[in-house]
C-alpha cells in the first residue's frame, strides 16, 4: 500500500464530514497532531439536521447499518461507542409497499425474514434469499476491509450478479435492487446494502453521530476550526504545505486530508483533476420534502420508521431518471417517519417525514429546479402519497421544505448530486478513485467519492483508509 512520503506530524483536515471525523480519530489514536477546518457551524457534513417548528429533520442519511464500524474510530482513542451515541435498533429495518397492495417487512434476523418472503412469495424465493444472503455477507466481508486487495472478488462476484440468479418474484427484485436507483447501478443488478444487516437510529437524530465522534476528537487533542472555509491548497515540489481560508489565513501543514465531494476537493488543488476524474458518470440526485404534519392519529399505521413505496414501473423508471434525465412517470419513493421511534423528532401531537424520490442528476437533466419545476414536482409527490395511502396528507400539514438538485450544487456536490460518482462496474469498489493524490505525495482523500463508496458504513471506511496512507497499517 502507498503511503504518504515525508513528515506527517501535523495533519489537517479539511470538511468534519463523517469521513474526515473519521481520519482525524484514526491519526489521534496514532499520535498525530490534527486539525479539522469546517467551513460551517457544525460537524456532520451530508449529515446534518433542518430544525423548523419543533421538527428535526435528518438532512442525509437515515439509519446506521454496521455500528462496529462507527465503534472503530472511537476505539482507535480508548473509547466505547455506548458512551457516546445511543442506538435504537429498528425491526422492521424497511417496510416494503408493492403496487398490488402487498407489503413485506425487511429483517435482519434471518428465520423472520425467511419465514415473511416464503409467505409473500412462497419457498422457492424465500431459498433464493438464503442463497443471495450468504453471497451478501461473503461481499460485505471484502468491503468492510481496504477493498484494493480484493478487487478481483469485488469487481467479479459484486458488480456483476444478477437479481435473477436469486430470485424471480418482482417484489423481491425490487426491494433488493431500490439503492440502485439511487447509485445509478443497472436494475438487475443485485445490491444488498441496508437489507441483510441490523439497521439503527441514533436517539436525537443521524446529527448526533458527528457530533459524538467530533466531541470526542477534541476530547483527545483535535482541534476544530469551524466557519472557517478552505479556499485552496498551496503545494510545493510535489506536496501539499499549506491551506489558505477565505479570512486570508495560511495555516502550514505536514500532510492534508480533503474531505468535500471529490471534485470539490480537486477544485481547491492547482492544475486539472485527473481526466478519469473529469469522465466519471456522476449518480441520480433526488428531491427531498422534509414533511411536518398536525396529526393526532400517531401517524399512518400501515407505515414503519422506513418505507419503500414502488411504483409499477420499475425498469422503466430506472431508464427515465438514469439513462433520459427524465421524472419519474410512475414514482418509487422511500418515506422515513422518524418521530415513530423517537418522539423528539417532532412537537407533540405532530409528525416528522422525510419524503426521497430520485432524480436525474444536473449533467443529465440540468434544468433549474429553483423555478416552476420543484414546486410543481413537489406537488405531485404529496399527490402521489395521498394515492399511495397518506390520506389527507395534504390538510394535515404543518410545514414543508423541499431539497432539490440545485440545493445540493450549492452545497459543493457535483452535479447536484449527494451521492458522488455512480456505482456502475468500472466506478465500484476498488475501481473508484483513490485515497491518495496521484502526483501530490501528502494529500489524501476521504468520503464517499473516493474507495470503497457511498453510505454511512463506506464513507467511515474511507476515514480509517486514508488515515492508513498517512501513518501506515497500524491506523
Amino acid at each position: 500500500m502507498r503511503t504518504v512520503m515525508g513528515p506527517t506530524n501535523h495533519v489537517i483536515v479539511v470538511g468534519a464530514g463523517l469521513g474526515g471525523l473519521s481520519c482525524a480519530l484514526h491519526l489521534a489514536g496514532a499520535g498525530r497532531e490534527v486539525t479539522v477546518i469546517e467551513r460551517s457551524g457544525n460537524p456532520g457534513g451530508q449529515v446534518g439536521v433542518l430544525e423548523l417548528d419543533g421538527h428535526r429533520f435528518d438532512t442525509g442519511p437515515t439509519m446506521i447499518t454496521a455500528p462496529d464500524l462507527l465503534a472503530e474510530p472511537l476505539a482507535a482513542v480508548g473509547e466505547h461507542l455506548h458512551d457516546w451515541i445511543d442506538l435504537i435498533r429498528l425491526d422492521p429495518a424497511y417496510r416494503a409497499h408493492f403496487p398490488d397492495g402487498t407489503t413485506l417487512d425487511v429483517h435482519a434476523d434471518t428465520d423472520k425474514m425467511v419465514s415473511a418472503i416464503a409467505k409473500l412469495c412462497g419457498g422457492k424465493e424465500a431459498a433464493g434469499y438464503l442463497r443471495f444472503l450468504r453471497w451478501a455477507r461473503r461481499l460485505q466481508q471484502f468491503e468492510r476491509r481496504d477493498p484494493a486487495g480484493h478487487w478481483r472478488t469485488l469487481a467479479t462476484e459484486g458488480a456483476r450478479r444478477r437479481l435473477t440468479d436469486f430470485f424471480a418474484d418482482p417484489r423481491t427484485q425490487r426491494l433488493f435492487s431500490f439503492r440502485n436507483l439511487f447509485t445509478g447501478r443497472d436494475h438487475q443488478a443485485a445490491s444488498y446494502l441496508d437489507t441483510v444487516t441490523e439497521v439503527w437510529y441514533p436517539r436525537g437524530g443521524m446529527n448526533t453521530v458527528p457530533r459524538a465522534l467530533a466531541a470526542a476528537a477534541e476530547k483527545h487533542g483535535v482541534n476544530f476550526r469551524y466557519h472557517t472555509h478552505v479556499t485552496s491548497v498551496e503545494t510545493r515540489a510535489g506536496r501539499a504545505v499549506a491551506v489558505h481560508t477565505a479570512d486570508g489565513e495560511r495555516l502550514t501543514a505536514d500532510t492534508v486530508v480533503l474531505n468535500p465531494d471529490l471534485p470539490t476537493a480537486y477544485s481547491l488543488l492547482p492544475g486539472m483533476p485527473p481526466a478519469r476524474l473529469r469522465r466519471l458518470t456522476p449518480s441520480p440526485s433526488c428531491v427531498v420534502l422534509h414533511l411536518g404534519t398536525r396529526d393526532d392519529r400517531g401517524g399512518y399505521q400501515r407505515i414503519a420508521h422506513h418505507n419503500l413505496h414502488f411504483g409499477r414501473s420499475w425498469r422503466q423508471t430506472f431508464d427515465e431518471v438514469v439513462n433520459r434525465g427524465e421524472l419519474m412517470s410512475d414514482p418509487s419513493i422511500l418515506v422515513t417517519n422518524p418521530s415513530r421511534t423517537d418522539p423528539t423528532a417532532a412537537p407533540a401531537g405532530r409528525q416528522t417525514y422525510q419524503v426521497v424520490a430520485p432524480v436525474p442528476n444536473l449533467r443529465t437533466a440540468p434544468v433549474r429546479w429553483d423555478g416552476p419545476i420543484g414546486r410543481r414536482y413537489a406537488g405531485e409527490l404529496m399527490a402521489t402519497l395521498e394515492a399511495r395511502g397518506y390520506l389527507d396528507l395534504g390538510a394535515d400539514l404543518a410545514l414543508s421544505y423541499v431539497v432539490t438538485p440545485d440545493d445540493w450544487a450549492r452545497l459543493g456536490m457535483a452535479h447536484g448530486t449527494p451521492f458522488a460518482s455512480a456505482h456502475t462496474l468500472r466506478q465500484t469498489g476498488p475501481m473508484r478513485p483513490g485515497n491518495l493524490h496521484p502526483t501530490l505525495s501528502n494529500v489524501v482523500f476521504t468520503g464517499s467519492g473516493t474507495r470503497p463508496g457511498v453510505g454511512v458504513p463506506m464513507v467511515l471506511v474511507s476515514g480509517r483508509a486514508a488515515a492508513r496512507r498517512v501513518v501506515g497499517a497500524r491506523a
